[in-house]
């Protein structure tokens, strides 16, 4: 089985930018978590600040991987491009955030990804990578 970590925008900061919302962990050191966790599992992990470079990258993993667990950062609220690109692939994408969108400002309340996506997870910190994995195990 092979699973696409994808994180979009500002999520190379993470461990830097605002610890209360994103906690103290890099995305880095949280992906050896999940990869010794799940060591049966091909576990990628792929991050760009740039909408164009993650909408190739699903072009270029989105016929071939079994998974993709996406952190799409703002371009969740924006991007009808990374939307278009996810309902173009027969991959499976589950949308996941680190933080409640819901609980923050109301432009964060509309995502362009979750109608084409498999489903949510948001709100449970890096551990909605964690569930995202979850789902394409069951």
């Amino acid at each position: 089985m092979k699973i696409l970590i994808l994180n979009g925008p500002n999520l190379n900061l993470l461990g830097k930018r605002e610890p209360e919302i994103y906690g103290t962990e890099t995305f880095e050191q949280y992906f050896e978590t999940l990869k010794a966790k799940y060591s049966g599992i091909e576990l990628m992990y792929f991050q760009s600040n740039s909408e164009g470079t993650l909408v190739d990258k699903i072009h270029e993993v989105g016929f071939s991987y079994d998974g993709i667990v996406m952190n799409a950062g703002a371009y969740t609220h924006t991007s009808v491009a990374i939307a278009d690109a996810v309902s173009g692939v027969t991959t499976p994408v589950v949308e996941v955030h680190i933080s409640n969108v819901h609980k923050r400002e109301e432009f964060r309340h509309k995502s362009y990804l979750s109608p084409v996506c498999k489903g949510v997870i948001l709100g449970f910190g890096l551990k909605s990578y964690e569930l995202g994995v979850e789902s394409f195990t069951k």
